[in-house]
């Protein structure tokens, strides 16, 4: 395709490709050798346009883009290998402004504080993760247990952020240790202030520099694949930093900006809307994504603040953002056409309809949505005192209204442990035995729960401490204290139950998949429902206060045997060891409904998973 014919494209918003012509590209020889640098910019208010580098001492006057399009295209060629400097563009706006911005399509860029682009060679990382990348499966009936993690903030080296590759090998290990079966990364594109943790993005065609080169991340990504991790990107769709070297007002205009200034500027976040009905920036946008499909191998994206993209500023009364509703259903249909296993999920704490429905029957097109119902609910019933909640029953049944409207993943995720919100076990109540037990109880409910999971980094040790962008968390714990060393435990064979057992996620998206057994025990608080696979069932029991059950009966839909297959009170787990040791044989007796029933010890705060067997395979003594 011609650049003119690409240019066309990319201004009509049909661009999928747009860093393939603009920014800085290394020309090579038949031989490969590099003979020249181009740049090419879009900027059509501008009077004139200079690049600014370190190889002309940030003086442009010898260096003035050429206007090639009269419809804003500059750009200029010098017959020299400039790999690896930095550079700018320094604009002239027609009413005399001078604006020095960073390259919207660069590749790579200097570490902050500096913010110059750096004309790098994307291309030439040779991969090996052929075997993932030709045997990805579509994961609606599969495990799907996704980590959450801040880079700069997972480890560190003296006090300092590890780079890419020294990361690869710890996390590798630790994520296939606890069961993870995706890792989720919260921004990595180029952004200027640590403290935003990449949600205010400037380069979004750059991996950021804070943790190494662009294949440095290749090579990251590259290794989880090997160790069939996938691996989804965080991103901000919507809105773009204001910082003056950035994308926001590039060319002394809200070039990519909503023009209005009262639906442009979202005031707390200090970030401008980006104006979907434009077709730069729909170009602009698919271009980033499609980019870090192709180079980098992403298997999904988590799209953030979904609600300004249903509604102006995220507020209903604003009205609906129809240009952007529209993009995202073309956004949507782009991305799977190029992978139909993709995970696309909407951070949405609206009520939009059909979310996660496709296009073509009438949907928005993302294949998940963060179920932030059951987080918000499920968290504020876990903060109770235990001997409020059986007034409270709604916050844990009321998710199963709509649980199927969508198609979900159950998060607790950053947001809910930062702010002084507190970390997951630190919300609990009680004395520290109580807490830990708390905790345990709900990472069984939501294991157990339909949808797909997600857990932000430190949690899955039960860090008592909020989470600190500016130090790594908590590792310390596991080793020199008993109680998370438990935690850790617990967790790790929690995560391996629900790999193993497709009634856990088989029927994840089908109403066939849940059945409460028990929902109205309000006095009690215990709550008990089924989930089944296409040839499995387990029962899970949640006792919700710290009363101990040496008998209680729980109604089953079959006549056999309930075997428990996972006990949180277990005393490796730092439980007071009460479980049920051998298979429970049923009774008759209606009980909540049903005709046989069950005999279960329960302990306090204790969380149990029984497996059904018609009758057992293997001969037990009964003492």
């Amino acid at each position: 395709m011609s650049e003119n014919n690409q240019f066309d494209l990319f201004l009509l918003g049909k661009d999928l490709n747009a860093y393939k012509f603009m920014g800085a590209h290394l020309i090579k020889d038949t031989n490969n050798r590099v003979i020249a640098t181009k740049f090419s910019v879009y900027a059509p208010h501008a009077k004139m346009v200079r690049l600014i580098s370190s190889f002309n001492n940030f003086d442009g006057t010898n260096h003035v883009l050429s206007k090639v399009d009269d419809r804003g295209l500059f750009s200029i060629t010098i017959p020299e290998n400039l790999e690896w400097v930095v550079y700018k563009y320094e604009i002239h706006t027609f009413d005399g402004k001078i604006l020095y911005k960073t390259d919207p399509f660069g590749f790579f860029a200097e570490e902050r504080p500096n913010n110059a682009s750096k004309v790098y060679d994307i291309n030439g990382y040779k991969w090996s993760d052929d075997k993932w990348m030709n045997n990805k499966e579509k994961l609606y009936d599969k495990p799907v247990l996704i980590y959450e993690m801040h880079l700069g903030s997972w480890q560190r080296k003296y006090s300092e952020f590890k780079k890419y590759g020294e990361l690869a090998d710890e996390l590798i290990s630790y994520l296939k240790y606890n069961n993870f079966t995706h890792v989720e990364f919260m921004p990595l594109y180029e952004h200027p202030l640590d403290d935003s943790w990449g949600y205010q993005g400037t380069g979004f065609f750059a991996a950021t520099s804070r943790y190494g080169s662009p294949k440095d991340l290749m090579y990251l990504i590259d290794r989880l694949h090997q160790a069939e991790i996938g691996v989804i990107i965080d991103w901000v769709l919507g809105h773009i930093n204001r910082d003056a070297h950035g994308i926001s007002y590039f060319d002394g205009t809200p070039l990519y900006e909503i023009e209005d200034k009262h639906l442009r500027e979202n005031v707390v976040w200090g970030t401008n809307n980006l104006d979907f009905s434009k077709g730069i920036t729909r170009s602009f946008m698919t271009s980033a994504l499609t980019f870090w499909m192709d180079y980098f191998h992403v298997d999904g994206f988590r799209i953030d603040a979904v609600s300004h993209l249903f509604y102006h500023l995220g507020d209903e009364s604003k009205g609906q953002n129809i240009a952007a509703i529209n993009y995202l259903k073309e956004l949507s249909t782009i991305l799977f056409s190029k992978d139909e296993t993709l995970i696309f999920s909407a951070e949405d704490s609206t009520a939009y309809p059909k979310v996660t429905h496709p296009v073509s029957l009438g949907g928005i097109g993302f294949n998940y949505k963060w179920n932030m119902g059951f987080m918000n609910d499920t968290l504020k019933y876990f903060k109770l005192d235990p001997i409020h909640r059986k007034y409270h029953s709604d916050l844990i049944t009321f998710s199963m209204v709509y649980a199927y409207n969508e198609q979900f993943i159950l998060p607790f995720s950053h947001d809910e442990v930062v702010h002084m919100k507190g970390s997951l076990v630190n919300k609990m109540p009680g004395d520290l035995y109580s807490k830990i037990a708390n905790w345990k109880l709900l990472l069984t409910y939501q294991i157990t729960f339909p949808g797909k999971k997600l857990l932000f980094m430190g949690q899955e040790f039960a860090q008592f401490s909020e989470w600190n962008n500016n130090s790594e968390i908590d590792w310390f714990l596991i080793p020199e204290h008993k109680h998370h060393h438990q935690a850790a435990r617990f967790f790790r064979d929690l995560t391996k139950i629900y790999k193993t057992e497709p009634a856990l996620y088989e029927l994840d998206h089908n109403p066939n998949g849940f059945k409460w057994l028990i929902m109205d025990h309000h006095d009690s608080s215990v709550f008990s429902y089924i989930r089944k696979s296409s040839e499995e069932m387990l029962v899970v029991i949640l006792n919700m206060t710290p009363n101990f059950y040496d008998k209680y009966e729980v109604g089953v839909p079959l006549l056999g045997y309930y075997e428990e297959i996972f006990n949180s009170d277990k005393d490796v787990y730092g439980g007071n060891h009460q479980y049920n040791g051998l298979p429970l044989e049923t009774k008759v007796g209606n009980r909540n409904n049903f005709l046989q029933f069950i005999n279960v010890k329960i302990a306090s705060f204790g969380a149990i998973i029984l497996k059904y067997k018609k009758e057992l395979k293997k001969k037990w003594k009964f003492l």
